[in-house]
């Protein structure tokens, strides 16, 4: 098996049986909402709709790109598929680079048949970008019917891979000849070390028509929560909060901080081992959650929860 197969494999193992979570937090403990007694509210009526990107979502949830690229993981990704088209959501899948170097590994990507009205979002590493023709680009998008391409940003990955690529010159300009390109909406994404508010206006002008901010899951990074506010208060495009996303609660504060959607990775994937109903169960507790946290503010729609009053603890 090639080595960027083995290490994907090694990937997945890894986050199911070590214990990979961060030690930092995503940041959002230190924020509170401010209790609304007379909420005014119908729970019945609550509407968690969201738009994003010219499409509307029935929850403000998408799933998070994590695999692919090696006999048997396809089972995972038709999974999460089939979860978000019966919620009505977007995914994302893992960086497609494997597929493009190796093509018979290119079905375990394929996941349109699964999620055929879903939002799909193809990968692609920005290191990449130096190495292979744009047009490649364009065939990750071909090769599963991908609604857009996340080109994904993971410095601090590379640099501690052996064979990590160390050279990041000119990766803002592929990214901006991409946007140009494609005819098709590029989502800029961390790994897990977040984006700030000065990159989130660097990729904006560049053309990225989204930003996945994805915080830190170790200790080098920029805490979600931080990257959020940074970026809601830097960028007019759409954000999603990624990067130790784990409740209901999370992803309140983070649409209330700013954030269209709220991307969830790691809690999902034991799920999609098992079935597609268990993805589909856990995503529903934090629908039910989110729900809760907007009756107790008095928000009807995910609008109405960016005007509720969240507060810093210090």
């Amino acid at each position: 098996m090639p080595g960027t197969q083995k290490r994907k494999g090694e990937h997945v193992q890894i986050v199911l049986k070590k214990p990979v979570q961060f030690t930092r937090t995503n940041g959002f403990e230190r924020y509170d909402f401010v209790h609304n007694a007379l909420p005014e509210v119908n729970v019945e009526e609550i509407d968690l709709s969201q738009k994003f990107l010219g499409r509307t979502f029935k929850l403000p949830f998408f799933i998070e790109s994590m695999t692919g690229g090696f006999p048997g993981i396809e089972n995972v990704n038709r999974n999460l598929a089939l979860a978000a088209e019966k919620l009505g959501i977007g995914m994302g899948v893992g960086s497609q680079r494997v597929a493009v170097e190796n093509p018979e590994v290119a079905y375990t990507f394929q996941i349109r048949e699964q999620a055929p009205t879903a939002f799909l979002i193809g990968n692609f590493g920005g290191a990449q970008l130096l190495k292979y023709p744009l047009e490649y680009v364009k065939k990750a998008k071909e090769m599963i019917q991908a609604d857009g391409m996340a080109i994904h940003l993971n410095p601090a990955q590379e640099i501690v891979q052996p064979e990590g690529d160390r050279n990041w010159k000119g990766i803002e300009e592929k990214i901006r000849q991409v946007c140009a390109s494609g005819g098709f909406p590029v989502i800029a994404k961390e790994v897990g070390n977040g984006i700030s508010g000065a990159v989130a206006k660097r990729l904006e002008r560049a053309g990225v028509a989204a930003i996945d901010v994805a915080g830190p899951f170790f200790e080098w990074g920029i805490p979600t929560a931080e990257c959020v506010v940074q970026c809601a208060a830097a960028v007019q495009i759409p954000l999603i909060a990624s990067g130790g996303m784990r409740t209901g609660m999370d992803a309140a504060k983070a649409l209330a901080l700013g954030a269209t959607l709220v991307g969830f990775a790691s809690p999902l994937l034991k799920p999609a081992t098992e079935s597609a109903d268990a993805v589909v169960r856990h995503m529903e507790g934090l629908m039910q959650e989110l729900k809760t946290i907007m009756f107790l503010v008095g928000a009807r729609t995910i609008a109405d929860l960016r005007k509720a009053t969240i507060v810093r603890r210090f």
